[in-house]
C-alpha cells in the first residue's frame, strides 16, 4: 500500500516550523520527530512541541518499523553536554513539559539510564514546575536501570508495546513482549504514583481480537495512558502498511480502551506515542 488516506493531509512547514529546526541543528539536538519521520512534525514544531531525543541518532536494534538508523553499538558514545543543551533549548522556548525519549543503547552498561536521569536533573534545574515525560526503551529489563530514571521524578514514565504479541518475532525480533509489559508494572512497584504511559502502531496486520487484547494485558499491568496511531512504513526497505484503519475503527478502539479502565487515551491515524502529550495528561488531571 503507498498511496495514502485522505485523512493524511499534510501541512506545509511555515517559518514557525523552520525557526524550531534551526533551534535545534544549532544545539545539536535530535527530536524524534524528525529523525523518525514522523506525520505531525510540522503541526508540533509550528506549536513549540517536540519530543527530545537522546543519545544519538543510532540505535542499537533494527525493528521492522522504523526509521532511525541502526547500529552494532562499535564507536557509539555518551554525549555529557546533552542534558544541558536541551535543558537549555527547553528555557529559550519557555516550555512546561517536555518528551524525553531516546535511541536504544544496548551497548552501554547501564542502557543509557542515566543519561536520562542527567537530563530530567538538567531540566528541572530550571524550574520544579516543569513536568517531564520520558518515553523508555527496555533497557534489557534491568530494574536497576528503570530504578534510576524513576529516582529522577519523572511525571509520565512511558515504555511502547508498539505491536501485538503475535508480530514481536518478526517486527520487533530484539524486543520481547512480556519483557515490555514487566517493565510496565515494575516502575508501579517502585513508584506507585508515577504515571505509565504505552502506545501501539496499527496497520502491520493485527486483527481486532488481537489489539483488545494487547490493551487488555496493558491494563493487567497498570498501564494509565494508552495511544493507538495508524502505521506508516519510512520506505519500501521496512515492513509493509497492510491495512490502513478507518478513523471510525480507532474511535472504536477507544471507547474499547477507556471501558477497560484506562485514564487517558488518544487514538486516531496520526496519533503517535509523544503526540500532544501534555493535553493526554491534563485529560487525566482534571477527569
Amino acid at each position: 500500500m503507498t498511496e495514502l488516506p485522505r485523512w493524511f493531509k499534510q501541512k506545509i512547514p511555515d517559518e514557525s516550523t523552520l525557526r524550531l529546526r534551526r533551534i535545534f541543528s544549532s544545539f545539536n539536538v535530535h527530536t524524534v520527530c524528525e529523525e523518525a519521520h514522523c506525520p505531525n512534525v510540522t503541526e508540533c514544531f509550528a506549536n513549540n512541541h517536540a519530543a527530545f531525543m537522546i543519545l544519538g541518532a543510532r540505535c542499537t536494534r533494527s525493528c521492522g518499523f522504523c526509521a532511525v538508523v541502526n547500529s552494532d553499538g562499535i564507536g557509539l558514545s555518551v554525549d555529557a553536554g546533552e542534558p544541558r543543551r536541551i535543558a537549555e533549548i527547553v528555557r529559550i522556548l519557555g516550555l512546561n513539559y517536555v518528551v524525553i525519549t531516546s535511541v536504544t543503547r544496548d551497548d552501554l552498561n547501564d542502557c543509557g539510564s542515566g543519561q536520562f536521569a542527567k537530563t530530567i536533573e538538567s531540566i528541572r534545574s530550571i524550574s520544579d514546575d516543569i513536568k517531564v515525560e520520558v518515553l523508555i526503551p527496555d533497557f534489557l529489563g534491568i530494574h536497576a536501570h528503570l530504578r534510576r530514571v524513576l529516582d529522577a521524578k519523572p511525571y509520565v514514565l512511558a515504555h511502547n508495546l508498539e505491536t501485538v504479541k503475535r508480530l514481536y518475532g518478526e517486527i520487533r525480533p530484539q524486543a520481547d513482549y512480556r519483557r515490555s509489559l514487566g517493565m510496565l508494572s515494575k516502575a508501579k512497584e517502585i513508584n506507585c504514583v508515577i504515571i505509565t504511559k504505552s502506545s501501539l502502531m496499527l496497520g502491520f496486520g493485527e486483527t481486532e481480537e488481537e489489539v483488545i487484547g494487547a490493551m487488555r494485558d496493558l491494563r493487567v499491568h497498570q498501564c494509565d495512558y494508552l495511544t493507538l496511531g495508524q502505521y506508516l512504513a519510512p520506505s519500501d526497505r521496512h515492513y509493509p502498511v497492510k491495512e490502513f484503519i478507518h478513523p471510525q475503527q480507532f474511535k472504536k478502539y477507544r471507547d474499547i480502551a477507556m471501558g477497560l479502565g484506562f485514564k487517558a487515551v488518544s487514538s486516531g491515524p496520526k496519533v503517535r506515542s509523544s503526540y500532544q502529550a501534555q493535553k493526554l495528561s491534563m485529560e487525566l488531571e482534571y477527569a
